[in-house]
């Protein structure tokens, strides 16, 4: 039943990657990916985790709620405590990681409509002229790879995508746009502290600290953008069409001052979040729905003399009905099924043969980052914080291998080339990083289209910001 779990993975990741041909939405087949792994794997309990691949397991066995349990049930069997973990523990537990992630795109993505909707990004838009396609290419990258850091990848690639629509009318050269956002907000996420829930995960658990990352970050990170970006402009020509603007778009139920005010709230309500998680230490989506919630409130009140129709258009609740729900569906069903390879232990073993086998902080974390683009980077970057404790100058002295042991400190090498490779590496693959998959959803981005025409421009891009790094790492520490 343990590898069966891994076998429904890769069917499910084939009928999503598979999506045009056999004409079925990827949502539909990742909700059932979502659900048909969990029902693999609780079928299976007592062989899955009898195994002891399972971390998840061990701790719950060495924690109080066991003894609790114990106390309440003295009867238990152990395969009704096996039940009890996998449905009252783990699915709970990862229900509520989720969940964050789930609302804090919904919220990201209303407010991002809701902008669009009050024509705010024609005050943008209206300053882009070029229409030549590599200088256009080159302004949308290098403007999502700094808004990125300030925002999220997440948060930045649904804002660039709407813009996206305003400035490209052929949908292929929007997929080809869209994509390149994708590696920019990857890249621009990975070197902030702030910009991407890896080095989130990374700057609250100690291994890194803000400046350090950005310091020693950002140079790869540049790499990462700038090297596909400079393939691309040796071969792209022409210009883009700009899409013909329906009656709607052309028809201005707006005011100047309504645009400016409804942009300016949307991008400060954005930019609140990475400040409201720092000073309240609450999860970002509670930052994002207090200011979904101010900008609900401001659209009820500056249009409550409008007339129905247009009430209907602008206020919040209208604007709910234009947010893509298939794809926060999608999210939920890829998120579940790594959520139970996570829970029945495949990842910490992936984590674990890797250490073993490689024992090469390039090595591992190069691998980390490619497999980031198949599965999803916070259980791969969970998993590598698992195999290591940050180590202090005493713990490094008396390990067995000091100069090895050295990048494991608080600032290290390895920590950093781990925010690296898995902030980036997901570009590989558009299913591989928040960005993509909501880009893929967004513009219906065909995932075998993505792996033709970017995927080895991410790659390219991916492995010269590690030899960057290494280069860099070479003259700080070792020139």
């Amino acid at each position: 039943m343990f590898i069966l779990m891994v076998v429904v993975f890769v069917l499910g990741y084939l009928m999503i990657a598979l999506e045009h041909p056999l004409k079925v939405d990827k949502a539909a087949s990742a909700l059932i990916l979502g659900s048909l792994i969990w029902v693999v794997y609780i079928l299976g309990i007592d062989s899955i985790l009898s195994l002891g691949h399972s971390h998840a397991w061990k701790h719950f066995l060495e924690s109080t709620s066991l003894v609790d349990l114990k106390q309440k049930f003295p009867d238990m069997t152990l395969w009704e405590q096996m039940k009890y973990f996998v449905v009252e523990h783990e699915i709970i537990e990862h229900l509520g990681e989720i969940s964050e992630i789930l609302f804090f795109l919904l919220g990201a993505m209303t407010i991002v409509e809701t902008i669009d909707q009050h024509q705010g990004f024609k005050l943008i838009t209206d300053r882009i002229t070029t229409n030549n396609k590599v200088k256009l290419l080159w302004i949308l990258s290098i403007l999502t790879f700094f808004m990125s850091a300030l925002l999220d990848n997440l948060t930045t690639t649904i804002v660039m995508v709407a813009l996206l629509r305003k400035l490209v009318g052929d949908k292929h050269s929007r997929w080809f746009f869209a994509s390149m956002i994708v590696i920019a907000a990857n890249a621009g996420g990975a070197w902030s502290p702030i910009g991407d829930v890896t080095t989130i995960m990374l700057w609250i658990g100690g291994q890194v600290t803000a400046m350090n990352i950005i310091t020693m970050v950002f140079i790869p990170s540049v790499f990462n953008m700038v090297i596909p970006l400079a393939v691309v402009s040796l071969y792209m020509k022409g210009e883009v069409k700009r899409p013909e603007l329906s009656k709607n778009e052309t028809r201005e139920f707006t005011t100047v001052g309504e645009r400016k005010l409804l942009l300016f709230m949307g991008i400060g309500a954005l930019l609140f979040v990475p400040v409201f998680k720092t000073f309240t230490h609450l999860p970002p989506y509670m930052g994002m729905l207090f200011g979904l919630g101010v900008i609900w409130l401001t659209t009820e009140l500056i249009h409550k003399n409008k007339s129905d129709e247009d009430k209907r258009k602008l206020t919040v609740i209208g604007v709910l009905r234009k947010v893509d729900v298939p794809t926060i569906f999608f999210f939920l069903g890829i998120l579940s099924a790594v959520a139970a390879l996570q829970s029945a232990g495949h990842l910490g073993l992936l984590a674990e043969y890797l250490d073993k086998n490689m024992h090469n902080i390039y090595g591992i974390n190069t691998t980390i980052g490619i497999l980031s683009s198949i599965v999803d980077n916070v259980p791969l970057t969970a998993g590598a914080m698992g195999m290591y404790p940050v180590m202090t100058d005493v713990l490094v002295q008396a390990s067995a291998e000091p100069s090895y042991m050295m990048h494991f400190v608080q600032d290290g090498a390895f920590w950093e080339l781990l925010a690296y490779a898995a902030g980036t590496g997901g570009s590989i693959l558009i299913i591989g990083s928040a960005a993509g998959v909501a880009a893929m959803g967004l513009e219906k981005i065909d995932f075998i289209w993505y792996m033709k025409k970017i995927s080895l421009l991410a790659l390219l891009g991916y492995l010269s910001g590690i030899a960057a790094y290494w280069l860099q790492e070479l003259l700080f520490f070792h020139g």
